[in-house]
């Protein structure tokens, strides 16, 4: 099971939901570095995206989620359903970025038809 989908949706179209095994989470808290925040107060003299910032939360939001499908995975799943991200602030110049989902097993919905023989229908 080397694949997982993840999404903020409650259900997937075409697969039905055959086993909840609850909820997963990953976490990370980063601090700002030293050369970003000179530049960030340098944008903020002439305006701008904080582009090491930006990357700086990018970086976070891919390392929390690795960790909440590791937890996933770690327990069976092969689907994390309406996934939710937040920060906060922890102490100065360090945020957490927190993920979390709910752990399924999915697999394709056939409409309720199942397969058979053609004998047996």
């Amino acid at each position: 099971m080397d694949d997982i989908i993840v999404t903020n949706i409650e259900m997937i179209p075409g697969m039905r939901v055959t086993s909840h095994l609850g909820m997963v989470q990953g976490n990370t808290v980063r601090t700002k570095h030293a050369g970003r925040d000179i530049m960030a107060g340098l944008k903020n003299l002439v305006g701008g995206e904080l582009v090491g910032y930006t990357e700086l939360l990018t970086e976070s939001r891919q390392e929390a989620t690795d960790r909440m499908i590791e937890q996933a995975k770690a327990i069976g799943a092969n689907a994390v359903l309406n996934v939710r991200y937040s920060t906060s602030s922890v102490t100065a110049g360090a945020s957490e970025l927190f993920v979390y989902g709910t752990a399924v097993v999915v697999e394709h919905d056939h409409g309720g038809v199942h397969s058979a023989a053609p004998e047996a229908l």
